[in-house]
């Protein structure tokens, strides 16, 4: 179900009130100007930036601190929200200056009430794309609790992240008929280096990033969809040519990630691969020249 629009706009409202949550939507957060070429520059680095993927079991967390500065990217499911708000207060993160939520699946977004209670936060950016779900529900009241306004997580958006250049790159269209094809698709460029964070974009949309001709490289990849076969496909990844795919899942899950097609791919393309079911949290450190790699395991 998309959100707002007309008829679905009053349905939600009417919602959003019976349950106590009055959210506001902030669909004017700054866009960038369309670019004539396909190259981003090389953006400059005021100091370290570290990126922590952690190992939150089948779903998504992602930690990016730059310049002292905190943006958070998913939570991980309901069962892991404590988890990462441990985690965030071991790395000394006080406040929250950014919290995406790339879409609506419990699996990304199932944490980010028990986040939003923990810590102050800034801004937070979700596409405009709504879901029935309790994790959902959740999700909002805890966004008005902050009295927070919803940034519209589209492309073109630049994030508000000190010492990168950090922008989203899709949703490029609004009518998917898959929830996982809205994922707030981002990329972070810092000095020579650039990570790309897919949330569960699939094929669908990677075709539509890739009709856009926007600059996809990156030297770090994370992986679609927990590595399912319905992402990361033969073009995207000739797009993107990473050095290092991180893909994060839950060991031994119900859904068979990564699958064996995915895997092929990246390795027929010679790319490093990471996963956290693995590797655990994996933290990668960089001066824009440099990467450095930690892993748990």
């Amino acid at each position: 179900m998309k959100w707002p629009n007309n008829k679905l706009l009053i349905i939600i409202s009417l919602a959003l009130l019976l349950s106590g949550c009055n959210i506001q939507i902030n669909d004017t957060a700054p866009v960038a100007e369309n670019q004539t070429n396909n190259t981003v520059s090389e953006q400059p680095v005021s100091s370290e930036t570290r990126i922590h993927y952690l190992d939150v079991g089948q779903g998504d967390a992602v930690l990016v601190q730059s310049a002292g500065q905190n943006m958070l990217i998913d939570a991980g499911d309901n069962s892991h929200g404590q988890q990462v708000v441990d985690y965030l207060e071991a790395m000394g993160v006080e406040q929250l200056d950014i919290i995406v939520g790339t879409h609506p699946h419990a699996d990304h977004i199932g944490g980010m009430d028990t986040v939003l209670q923990a810590f102050p936060v800034k801004a937070v950016y979700m596409p405009r794309i709504s879901h029935t779900s309790a994790s959902f529900r959740d999700v909002l009241n805890a966004i008005e609790e902050q009295n927070l306004k919803i940034n519209t997580a589209r492309a073109g958006t630049i994030l508000p992240l000190t010492g990168v250049k950090a922008e989203i790159l899709a949703p490029v269209k609004d009518n998917y008929e898959d929830l996982n094809n809205y994922s707030a698709v981002i990329r972070i460029v810092c000095g020579k280096r650039a990570f790309l964070f897919m949330g569960d974009a699939e094929k669908e949309a990677e075709a539509d990033l890739l009709a856009t001709g926007t600059d996809l490289k990156a030297d770090v990849l994370k992986v679609g969809h927990h590595g399912s076969n319905s992402s990361t496909s033969e073009p995207f990844l000739s797009s993107v040519k990473p050095q290092y795919a991180i893909i994060m899942l839950g060991a031994d899950n119900p859904y068979g990630h990564p699958h064996t097609e995915t895997l092929k791919r990246l390795n027929r393309s010679g790319i490093k691969i990471l996963r956290t079911d693995l590797n655990g949290t994996i933290i990668i450190t960089t001066d824009g020249n440099s990467l450095q790699i930690e892993t748990d395991r």
